[in-house]
């Protein structure tokens, strides 16, 4: 293992505790409908997604195995189907470790191609090679799922917050989740050993903007409390703006000769409200990969 190799793993693993699910815990009852019987479920770790009818059952990100057993009996109060596709944003735990809780429930879990290795890779490095259930479908740049009324369809812009980033549209409901691609209006978790790269993560919000209208909702992986986890067309843009001051701040500092130590503060300039009492380190991590990623140290 060379010395970056050896960097980036170790910043993962110092990152990956952080991510508490204090931070995301948003509301006492962690069902919410939206519109046209999909809907969201908090609970604790990245933000669930659901589609429940009489002829459709589709679940998007699993959470822990406890939430997960949580969020499969509220959705078979609502529908006797089994969940006809299990669809994982990427692989990290707070969105995954649920998958096994919800798999025997499940026809098929879907991820991009890369989760499954990447999911077990990180397993591995926190010892819980046991505790996974994995994609057993898997696309390169998009499928689509008829669900009964509902078309469902699942793209992949490239590398952005990980290297397997799904992007899920309920057409017909005109909703979209974008896991973790938005980070809403607080500090963001920026996975290098993972694929993440900032560049292309600004590049996959503008193209977000693009693709969908003012009417959409989107469901994000995380929020602010003040904010919450569902918001529109809009709040890709504040996120995309965030990450940008993330880059020019790290950048300047990079063309100043300040070291990573200097720069890490806790408080982004310009970027007050990215900021939770619950999560202080998370501004700094953030500076830190960013540092890393520009520097290539």
């Amino acid at each position: 293992m060379n010395r970056r190799m050896f960097l980036q793993q170790t910043l993962a693993a110092a990152l990956l505790p952080l991510v508490s699910p204090r931070v995301f815990r948003l509301q006492e009852d962690p069902f919410r409908p939206l519109r046209r019987n999909v809907g969201i479920f908090t609970g604790r770790g990245g933000t669930i997604g659901w589609l429940a009818t009489a002829d459709a059952l589709i679940v998007v990100d699993a959470q822990f195995p406890e939430t997960a057993t949580q969020c499969w009996e509220g959705l078979h109060a609502r529908t006797e189907r089994m969940i006809d596709a299990l669809i994982n944003t990427h692989h990290h735990r707070d969105h995954t470790a649920g998958n096994i809780a919800l798999k025997p429930h499940a026809r098929q879990i879907i991820a991009h191609r890369n989760v499954p290795e990447l999911q077990r890779r990180a397993a591995e490095q926190q010892g819980t090679l046991d505790q996974q259930a994995y994609a057993d479908r898997t696309f390169d740049t998009s499928l689509t799922l008829e669900a009964g009324d509902e078309r469902v369809h699942v793209v992949y812009y490239g590398p952005a917050h990980t290297g397997g980033d799904a992007i899920i549209h309920f057409e017909k409901a005109n909703i979209v989740h974008v896991g973790d691609l938005v980070f809403n209006r607080m500090p963001c978790f920026i996975d290098l050993p993972g694929g993440a790269t900032t560049e292309g993560w600004i590049a996959a919000l503008e193209r977000l903007h693009a693709t969908y209208d003012d009417e959409t909702q989107f469901i994000f992986g995380h929020g602010n409390p003040k904010y919450g986890v569902v918001g529109g067309r809009a709040d890709l843009l504040v996120m995309r703006d965030f990450m940008e001051g993330l880059r020019r701040y790290v950048e300047a500092g990079i063309r100043a000769g300040k070291t990573v130590d200097e720069l890490a503060v806790d408080r982004l300039p310009d970027f007050p409200e990215h900021y939770v009492e619950s999560w202080p380190q998370g501004i700094p991590n953030a500076i830190r990969a960013v540092y890393q990623e520009l520097s290539g140290s």
